[in-house]
């Protein structure tokens, strides 16, 4: 597991989309990129961070933010969120769990008594040139855009 931190150069990833086209961070370079990790499509948390994104989306893009979104759930399944929720940004499917090895967020949790591995919810706010400039340890999922605008001015 990768312990990154910031200002580490971010690791470069590759994924598939909703719609199976490969995304990579060498295809964003000169972007500034939220690349953010999730645990589960359509659960009540992982909705309220992703339609919170998606209210401010044009705020984000007017900054000049690009915004990804990473799960362990298959395309089809992040297809089916972006319909029922009309997500405007990509999501990457990692089932092989490639990217959130690479970026350190798999590991142990426990809820309610039960332990089991899965995705620490995380953002990082990585700059134009690939460097990572933050890192949003538990986001607020209500509450996201903020706390992204709050630490990227």
């Amino acid at each position: 597991m990768a312990n990154l931190k910031e200002g580490d150069k971010a690791p470069v990833f590759k994924g598939k989309d909703q719609h199976g086209k490969t995304v990579s961070l060498t295809d964003l370079k000169g972007k500034r990129v939220v690349l953010y990790f999730y645990p589960k499509d359509m659960t009540p948390g992982c909705t309220a961070q992703a339609c919170n994104l998606r209210d401010n989306y044009s705020t984000l893009t007017k900054k000049g933010y690009e915004v990804i979104g990473v799960s362990t759930d298959s395309e089809q399944s992040h297809l089916k969120f972006i319909e029922k929720y009309e997500l405007p940004f990509t999501l990457l499917a990692d089932d092989d769990h490639k990217i959130v090895n690479q970026y350190g967020v798999w590991g142990e949790k426990q809820m309610m008594g039960r332990t089991y591995d899965g995705i620490h919810r995380t953002t990082f706010l990585i700059n134009e040139k690939g460097v990572i400039d933050h890192i949003i340890k538990k986001p607020d999922t209500k509450n996201h855009t903020e706390e992204i605008l709050e630490r990227w001015k």
